[in-house]
């Protein structure tokens, strides 16, 4: 059987018709290659309507601090509006989409990240759902919306929840950027980083900011399944067919 391949989008592309279209041409290449998974965050959707509220979003090592009472508005643009857009999209290329959000057939199971507010921490559970809809020739596309053990919605990073459902389905990642891949202080690619070499990077201040919440959920779903995870530029449509086929492209991320 096919291992199937998990792709977070993430970034500028959810905000621009014209490049989401053409992401989605490349998708539906790719889908015939071998199985796809999709996860998504959203962040940019979200700050963008908290502040038309009026109401303050701000961020610690990359990630969101969400307030529980941000929660409707979370998950009303991500399970909601940017779902619902992608699986549209999705289904004008053909595609059989299905908008689903993380904890849907309890596929990841939550912790409370208590000092992020209602921001959750996944962790793999069951591959049930997925793998009978992506059997069936069904696009999951995942929003990155969780639930806590007492019923409690969580936002829950994009990529952090792309690994764990990389992990859960014993998948291949890609994580998308808006950039080529990891790059170095020159701006130029770093075609490979391993577990040594990561915190060196991070402590240096090469890779800072959300790219180290990408760099260590590569890393997580690298050491789970024993496979090299990449970071790449969603624009290049070559490169991401490369990496659908277990060829070298952006930043490989080795355990």
């Amino acid at each position: 059987m096919t291992t199937p391949l998990v792709i977070k989008l993430g970034g500028r592309v959810l905000t621009d018709a014209a490049a989401l279209n053409a992401l989605f041409s490349t998708v539906h290449k790719l889908a015939a290659l071998r199985p796809l998974v999709l996860v998504h965050g959203g962040g940019d959707q979200v700050q963008d309507l908290l502040q038309r509220l009026g109401e303050v979003s701000t961020k610690t090592a990359g990630q969101r601090v969400t307030p529980a009472g941000h929660m409707p508005i979370v998950a009303g643009v991500l399970a909601g509006d940017v779902n619902s857009q992608l699986c549209a999209v999705a289904q004008q290329h053909g595609l059989k989409s299905v908008g689903l959000t993380l904890q849907a057939g309890e596929t990841l199971i939550c912790a409370v990240d208590t000092s992020r507010g209602a921001v959750g921490i996944p962790t793999p559970n069951s591959s049930k759902l997925l793998q009978l809809l992506i059997d069936s020739d069904y696009l999951p596309i995942l929003s990155s919306i969780g639930v806590s053990a007492d019923g409690q919605r969580l936002n829950v990073n994009a990529d952090l929840a792309a690994a764990a459902v990389a992990q859960v389905l014993h998948a291949d990642l890609i994580l998308l950027t808006d950039v080529a891949g990891i790059l170095d202080r020159d701006g130029l690619l770093i075609d490979s980083i391993n577990a040594t070499q990561a915190p060196q990077l991070i402590s240096d201040g090469v890779v800072r900011d959300g790219m180290v919440v990408k760099l260590n959920a590569a890393l997580q779903a690298a050491q789970h399944s024993r496979r090299s995870i990449a970071v790449a530029g969603w624009q290049d449509a070559n490169a991401l067919t490369r990496l659908a086929k277990g060829e070298a492209a952006g930043t490989r991320i080795r355990y």
